[in-house]
Formats: C-alpha cells, structure tokens, sequence
C-alpha cells in the first residue's frame, strides 16, 4: 500500500476501568452501534467474520466486511482484515495503566481506500478524511466511557 489513497490511523483511548472489561466491550462488534454513533450498523456473519457500515462527520457511508486474525484475551489484541470500501486492516491492544489504574485501548489501522468516489477525492481530500477518521474516534471513546460509566484513566 502506498500513495494518496492509502492511509494509517493511531488512536488513544484511555479509561479509568479495567482493561479486561474494556476488551469484553471492544470484542463485540455487533454490538458497536450501540454505543458508537459512527457505526451504523454491524452484523455478524460467522463466528469470525462480520460486515459493517460507518459513517461519520462526511456524507457518505463505507461499506465494510470484516475478518478476524487475532481474538487473543490473554494480551487483549483483536485484529481484523477489512475488504469493501476499504481495504486493509485494523487492531485493538488494550493495555493496563500506569500502577495499574485505569487502561489504555490503542486502536490502528492501515487501509487503502477502494470506493470510487473516495478515490477520485483522495487527494484534494485527503485533509478531511484525517478529520473525519478523528472525529469518528472522538465519537467511539465518548461513546465507550459512557457505556462503561467511567471518565478518563
């Protein structure tokens, strides 16, 4: 992967909540709309395999199916391989804090964009769809402490 049409996300996540509670939220996709307003909708196929539908601040929906390559609750690593819209793949490490208080959830992703009109607009775009990627996370975290009833860690 390389080029305007090729992107790599690192995001931050931290809770003042245990790490094995916030990977038992983050293992259940399906059940990510209802917490995160980016996520439309999330079904899965299969024990390992799903499809999603996100949307964020831009007006447009990204069509995605989903595998995963690494379930590991032991390390609180869930990996999967993305195909659809776009193409790659995207990984959760969820992480105990400082002196055992709270938890990080690092989230990373590296993808290629395939929808047509995102290609057309990778470049000239490329500016807002950074901002429309940290906005979509902004959503996921406020969501996520939410649900878990906890602030920052």
């Amino acid at each position: 992967m390389a080029g305007w049409h090729h992107y790599r996300f690192r995001s931050s996540w931290t809770f003042a909540a245990p790490p094995d509670a916030v990977y038992a939220v983050l293992e259940r996709a399906e059940e990510y709309p209802a917490w995160w307003p980016q996520v439309r909708a999330a079904e899965a196929e299969g024990e390992f395999s799903g499809s999603l539908r996100v949307r964020s601040f831009l007006p447009y929906d990204l069509l995605l199916a989903a595998r995963a390559t690494r379930r590991d609750p032991v390390a609180r690593v869930l990996e999967i391989a993305m195909t659809g819209d776009l193409e790659g793949w995207a990984r959760w490490t969820v992480r105990a804090g400082a002196r055992g208080e709270g938890c990080r959830a690092l989230f990373e992703q590296e993808v290629e964009l395939c929808k047509p009109l995102l290609r057309r607009l990778g470049l000239p775009c490329r500016p807002f769809l950074v901002l429309n990627h940290a906005l979509m996370m902004r959503g996921g975290q406020r969501g996520l402490r939410a649900l878990l009833g906890v602030g920052p860690g």
